[in-house]
């Protein structure tokens, strides 16, 4: 694809988060799209934001072979463009657990410290600087470990909160009116 266009990172994110789509269905045994298409949107966005950062190690590289990427598109503004990307990634997480029924650690997680996280690979990365870059693609590990922590989080208290009967505070409320 690097070849033919300046968004191979965008083919990556559709083929990489296809999972979300047939891991859904597997365990569920059928699909949800009010779920899963902002999971999956969530998913594409983040893949542009991490593969930007890794493509700019090699940005030097690849002017050279004549193939194309995201890196080498937005250049010095690499920084604005992710920073939209990481807002919608943040914004369709939110948008599946708000369509999923997740609960208050679930939305405190992702806002709070996966926020956080991508702010700060932001403010940190040097695109012009290919171990900085590397460090900072790296560190994505943790930004998934940060949502799977909200979603953990979210699914422990449901069961073991307050409620004990296995629904979200929401839930109850909507019995008790």
């Amino acid at each position: 694809m690097k070849r033919i266009t300046y968004w191979p990172q965008l083919v990556l994110g559709l083929a990489f988060n296809w999972g979300a789509l047939v891991g859904w269905s597997a365990m569920a045994g059928g699909m949800d799209w009010l779920v899963t298409l902002p999971l999956y949107a969530a998913g594409v966005s983040w893949t542009l934001v991490y593969d930007t950062i890794y493509g700019h190690q090699d940005k030097r590289d690849d002017v050279a072979a004549g193939v194309k990427s995201t890196s080498l598109l937005f250049g010095d503004n690499t920084k604005v463009i992710l920073s939209a990307f990481s807002a919608s990634t943040i914004g369709f997480i939110c948008l599946s657990g708000y369509m999923n029924g997740q609960g208050i650690l679930f939305f405190a997680t992702v806002l709070g410290a996966g926020s956080s996280h991508l702010i700060w690979q932001l403010k940190s990365v040097n695109i012009n600087d290919p171990a900085t870059c590397w460090r900072i693609f790296r560190s994505n590990t943790w930004f998934g470990g940060i949502i799977l922590a909200g979603i953990m989080a979210d699914i422990i208290y449901k069961r073991y909160g307050s409620n004990n009967d296995g629904k979200s505070d929401s839930q109850s409320l909507d019995k008790s009116n």
